[in-house]
């Protein structure tokens, strides 16, 4: 009698094999998953660097407010204070919180698209909070007749933006639109990660010139210099700090390899012996 349904030699049909490889290797990527997310780390982690991202924020918008006035559009040295919280805000937490969409443990299982699509719409919301910070830069010294781009930390700031164009124009052609080859794609990775980390670091070394720079010149002709550390300088020195303390936390995250998105080749190594040969 000829069994139906039943590969010679095994004793049972290949749907029930196919059946049990599949669960025996959801298994192991789900007991993986499983011990990622009990360690806590990365939940931590999450948690501590929103706290900092926020902290950044608050404290540089709370500096501009109370020591320096506060904020307009009008030309005057109060359109000049919203670059410092629009930068710290689109190129150091919205540009680090986008960087780390694909350490979220939810991006591992399933499709990638929505993962690329909500990391290219968090970088470009970056971006474009970046460009209203470098308006409003350029308006004031347009409106005050400063020139334009003199200082290292301009260099830097103007340099970290280009960067950042590139990039997301890049990452934009090459990573979500369809018409890349997966060796074109393999090539340019590495690149991609590369740069940007170096833009994070870049950010954090303009925003810490800034801050260094802003204090020289308000802090030059007061009562109390800045050498004697008044408390706009401690404000603003700790305001630093966070900075520092938030861009190395997310550079921590990427660079760990233990919460990357595993590649789909890692599921396959752990094969079980229940193997289908069709």
């Amino acid at each position: 009698m000829v069994k139906v349904g039943i590969e010679p030699g095994l004793g049972e049909p290949g749907w029930v094999r196919r059946f049990l490889a599949s669960l025996c290797l959801k298994s192991a990527f789900s007991l993986e998953f499983l011990i990622r997310m009990a360690s806590g780390w990365f939940y931590m982690s999450c948690m501590v660097l929103g706290s900092l991202g926020s902290m950044c924020i608050l404290f540089t918008t709370y500096w501009m407010q109370y020591w320096r006035g506060g904020f307009a559009w009008d030309g005057t040295v109060l359109m000049f204070n919203w670059h410092p919280v629009l930068m710290v805000s689109g190129m150091v937490v919205l540009y680090g919180a986008a960087s780390l969409v694909y350490r979220l443990p939810a991006s591992w299982v399933g499709p990638k698209l929505p993962w690329k699509v909500l990391h290219a719409a968090l970088h470009l919301l970056a971006f474009t909070v970046t460009v209203v910070g470098l308006t409003a830069v350029f308006g004031f010294h347009n409106h005050s007749k400063i020139t334009h781009l003199y200082s290292l930390h301009s260099w830097l700031g103007i340099t970290t933006v280009a960067l950042f164009a590139c990039q997301w124009f890049l990452g934009f052609a090459v990573f979500l639109l369809p018409w890349a080859s997966q060796w074109l794609r393999s090539l340019l990775k590495p690149v991609h990660v590369f740069f940007g980390a170096c833009i994070l670091s870049l950010s954090i070394a303009s925003v810490i010139s800034g801050i260094n720079e802003k204090l020289f010149f308000v802090l030059k002709n007061a009562t109390r210099p800045y050498s004697s550390l008044p408390g706009e300088a401690v404000f603003a020195n700790s305001t630093g700090i966070l900075v520092v303390s938030f861009g190395l936390l997310v550079l921590y995250i990427l660079l760990a390899s233990s919460w990357r998105r595993p590649d789909p080749g890692a599921l396959t190594d752990r094969q079980p012996l229940l193997h289908d040969r069709e």
